[in-house]
């Protein structure tokens, strides 16, 4: 997966270490951000620095304001993250504006419970660094809080519900395809699309859809437990990390497919016979209701 990565000074190797032991990048800062490795980790964090008072003639006085302002200005990068976050493609032409509004008002009350998870001053530089996070799923996760925003703010829930009709194949048209002997002894649990030809990135919604704009995967249609916890999908830069994520998810014979094209940003497209495909796969499996869907990005 193709981002920007956001580093620390070289002084503040506590908190590179810190990183490194526990597998995590920074997702975000005062001037930069990295939405790949927020959802492929499944949390946010961000940091901010902030510098000591010369006229504070006492040095535990300056420390302690150093780190505090550092907790306030990644406090404020978060803020003006999460009013950019991607929630739905659609939601950068349909009502935008609009959409912002009421996230930027979401987003006010929710920062308010992030939690501070490490904190390193340089006394030389007087130089305070924080790193704050948050889940992006779970009882407690952005994701999960702006879930809960959409099913009751009517515009919300009109901005990421699609009015397109869903996929339906002819009935001839799995046997012609040829999927459904295969399906017998071997059914498939799970779906990999491969969207590394696309301009495509990850979003707390990311569809699916036929060339013809037909809806063939929403997650507005997954239940709202699977969305808590897990979201609406995977997202690596490989297939077999793919295959891993979602094996955790209990999936044995993922099927896998290219995308063929994408609506914007965060809805993909298929061609009409692997859309047959996953229709009648999923038909056995049920695999889009639990969202066991992994999307690979360049």
């Amino acid at each position: 997966m193709e981002g920007t990565t956001i580093k620390l000074d070289e002084t503040f190797t506590k908190a590179n270490e810190w990183l490194q032991k526990n597998n995590l990048q920074l997702t975000g800062s005062p001037t930069m951000r990295n939405d790949e490795a927020a959802f492929e980790q499944e949390t946010l964090l961000f940091y901010g620095e902030g510098y000591g008072n010369p006229a504070h003639t006492n040095a535990a006085q300056r420390e302690g304001m150093a780190k505090r302002a550092a907790v306030v200005t990644a406090q404020r990068a978060v803020a003006e993250y999460l009013e950019g976050f991607a929630i739905v493609g659609a939601t950068e032409v349909d009502q935008g504006i609009i959409v912002r509004d009421h996230i930027k008002t979401a987003v006010a009350s929710f920062i308010k419970g992030v939690q501070v998870v490490f904190e390193d001053y340089n006394r030389e530089k007087e130089t305070a660094i924080a790193i704050i996070k948050i889940g992006l799923h779970g009882p407690k996760g952005f994701g999960t809080y702006l879930y809960e925003r959409i099913n009751t703010d009517p515009v919300l829930k009109k901005a990421v519900t699609t009015d397109k009709p869903a996929f339906k194949p002819p009935p001839v048209a799995a046997e012609e395809a040829g999927v459904v002997p295969a399906m017998l002894d071997h059914p498939y649990d799970g779906l990999i699309i491969d969207a590394t030809e696309q301009d495509f990135r990850p979003a707390l919604i990311n569809r699916i859809f036929t060339v013809k704009g037909e809806v063939l995967y929403d997650p507005a249609k997954v239940s709202q437990k699977v969305l808590v916890e897990q979201g609406c999908g995977e997202y690596t830069n490989s297939q077999d990390k793919a295959r891993a994520a979602l094996a955790v998810r209990g999936v044995t014979n993922p099927l896998l497919l290219k995308a063929s094209g994408a609506n914007n940003r965060s809805d993909l497209q298929v061609s009409d016979e692997d859309a047959i495909k996953v229709f009648t796969a999923n038909q056995k499996g049920n695999f889009l209701g639990d969202a066991k869907v992994a999307f690979v990005l360049k």
